[in-house]
């Protein structure tokens, strides 16, 4: 067993050894991290409705308002509370 046989051995056991460092090595250097995920799209900005279209609303509830209150249908406190309520104030 001291003979050729035993110069085999050792030389696989030198390439083992030579691939086993080579993938320890491999493994103690850091790794790339993984790309980050993309950003996710900002939210599309809540669409406001447009002022010329909500203006003819105001005005008209605003003209029955004070019709009513013309009338005595509603009382100038009712109308003053209703028109606050209108106009968002």
């Amino acid at each position: 067993m001291f003979g050729p046989g035993r110069r085999m051995s050792r030389r696989t056991a030198r390439r083992t050894s030579r691939r086993v460092s080579k993938r320890q090595a491999a493994m103690q250097q850091p790794q790339a991290a993984p790309p980050p995920p993309p950003a996710a799209a900002p939210p599309p900005p809540a669409a406001a409705p447009p002022p010329a279209a909500a203006e003819p609303e105001y005005a008209a509830e605003l003209e029955k308002l004070a019709q009513m209150k013309e009338q005595g249908i509603i009382t100038e406190e009712e109308f003053q509370a209703k028109k606050k309520q209108v106009l968002g104030l």
